[in-house]
């Protein structure tokens, strides 16, 4: 039905061998639950121990209907579990220096420098999930039209992303070296692990700790280290500056970059969009002209 209970699934089981190892008997109580919730959480703060109830909450609901005596929390007592931080939202020469950071990776002039660069780069220039990224295949690039198609992503959805020319252009660069060490036949992974399979996330996340390390960035965001998902955040936002600056009519072009980055909501675009000065200035000024031409016809 399209929910994934990966993460749900193992905190339930996590849960019931806790209660076991208590020796707890009988129906689920408050102080159970609260000492799995706070004593349990590898973060101690309340955030993640609202998260933890909201996972556990849908499974006592149903354990109550068996044994009506079932106790739970009913209130947000340690407030919202879903709570949006601010990200932080790359400079354009943040992304240049973390592009050049990568190209110096050993070995020079190898696939792993390009691998790196190409990955970040396309991120940055299409909102890509990382995920997203690392399961393309070689038969998902088409640089003759100029398109990805991204198969079988969040929400099992696929859809195609069309590319800057300069993005096809980098691309293009990448598959030629990729194709001195590998045949890209189209099951392919397009970027390869050092065993010529799938990269794994972790390693691509311990790569640009490193790299974040070299560069010596400061995060503006609620987060304490900037992180590859904000480039996610960075394109939704840098895009809608742009189209700001043009005129566009945001209404129907939020619609356009919903689809282009996987949303299955338009309100799960707007939710990462960031309040950066140069986008708030812009914006500001829209509404200005606006009330200024609405006033004038109310005056008239």
């Amino acid at each position: 039905m399209g929910f994934d209970l990966r993460i749900p699934g193992d905190q339930i089981i996590a849960f019931a061998r806790f209660v076991d190892a208590t020796g707890h008997t009988g129906p689920i109580t408050t102080r159970i639950t609260l000492d799995w919730v706070q004593g349990q959480s590898q973060h101690a703060k309340p955030s993640s121990w609202a998260r933890r109830l909201d996972i556990l909450r849908p499974f006592v609901r149903y354990l109550a209907r068996l044994d009506p005596a079932t106790e739970f929390p009913q209130t947000a007592i340690f407030g919202r579990a879903h709570r949006r931080l601010a990200p932080h939202i790359y400079s354009e020469q943040e992304i240049c220096d973390l592009l050049a950071a990568a190209r110096r990776l050993a070995p020079h002039g190898g696939l792993r420098p390009a691998t790196y660069e190409t990955i970040f780069g396309l991120i940055a220039a299409t909102g890509l999930r990382l995920s997203e990224a690392l399961h393309l295949r070689c038969g998902d690039v088409d640089l003759d039209q100029g398109v990805l198609t991204v198969r079988d992503t969040k929400f099992r959805k696929s859809r195609h992303v069309p590319l800057h020319p300069t993005v096809a252009e980098a691309l293009n660069r990448y598959m030629v070296l990729r194709a001195r060490h590998s045949a890209p036949h189209r099951d392919a992974p397009l970027f390869l692990s050092s065993s010529g399979g799938v990269l794994p996330k972790r390693t691509v996340h311990g790569v640009f700790q490193r790299l974040r390390g070299e560069l010596r960035w400061s995060a503006r965001g609620a987060y304490g280290q900037t992180r590859i998902h904000d480039l996610r955040h960075t394109f939704i936002c840098r895009r809608v500056q742009l189209w700001h600056e043009s005129g566009a009519d945001i209404g129907n072009a939020m619609a356009a970059l919903s689809t282009y980055v996987g949303h299955a909501k338009v309100s799960d675009t707007y939710w990462y969009l960031t309040g950066v000065p140069e986008l708030m200035a812009i914006a500001g000024g829209r509404f200005e002209r606006f009330a200024a031409v609405v006033g004038g016809d109310h005056n008239g």
